[in-house]
């Protein structure tokens, strides 16, 4: 059932079959319909997890009620409240299920207990928050430095199979842009 998870973990590190079952042991899967959240702004609950199936968006909503989306997560990906999750504080994002998700998902204890008992899991942290760094960086540096349309060809060539089943709502969030101004966009790159 998690084979797409341990795949993942031994791109970088490799498990036994006896390490692999302390982790899934540890593990839990979750299965969200279309627009069920995994995680709600300023609650308790923070998880680490990758994504088996479906996609995520991650979002803050403003003093007015406007959704502001940072990120996306699909298949294979991780994604985590990176603050809440290491700082054990109120969440920050919202993450919501933008189709039929399954997400397996650690918590911050069992993840401590994970690294005592497989130390070399300290090393794939490791990789995992330098690649988290890097997006964050990345995202950051193409808010302030691209236009809105190579943003937008950006992501969607980066995520060619996902880019039509995303709502114009949510991609013109992402871009910081309006609904009309990414019609546009799309009507020019057609």
């Amino acid at each position: 059932m998690y084979n797409l998870l341990r795949k993942n973990i031994e791109r970088k590190i490799p498990l036994t079959d006896e390490e692999w079952d302390i982790i899934v042991s540890k593990a839990e899967l979750i299965k969200l319909k279309k627009n069920q959240f995994l995680q709600i702004q300023n609650s308790q609950n923070s998880y680490e997890g990758f994504i088996l199936k479906g996609s995520f968006k991650t979002y803050i909503l403003n003093e007015n009620g406007t959704e502001t989306v940072i990120f996306f997560s699909f298949e294979n990906e991780w994604m985590c409240d990176l603050e809440s999750f290491y700082h054990q504080k109120p969440t920050t994002y919202n993450i919501k299920a933008i189709e039929d998700s399954e997400i397996v998902v650690i918590n911050k204890m069992q993840k401590a207990y994970l690294f005592a008992v497989i130390p070399k899991l300290i090393k794939f942290h490791v990789l995992m928050i330098e690649r988290a760094n890097v997006a964050i960086q990345q995202r950051l540096l193409d808010v302030l430095n691209k236009t809105s349309k190579q943003r937008y060809l950006d992501f969607k060539e980066r995520y060619p199979q996902k880019v039509s089943s995303i709502n114009n709502k949510n991609l013109s969030s992402y871009l910081g842009v309006s609904h009309e101004f990414l019609s546009k966009i799309k009507r020019t790159v057609s």
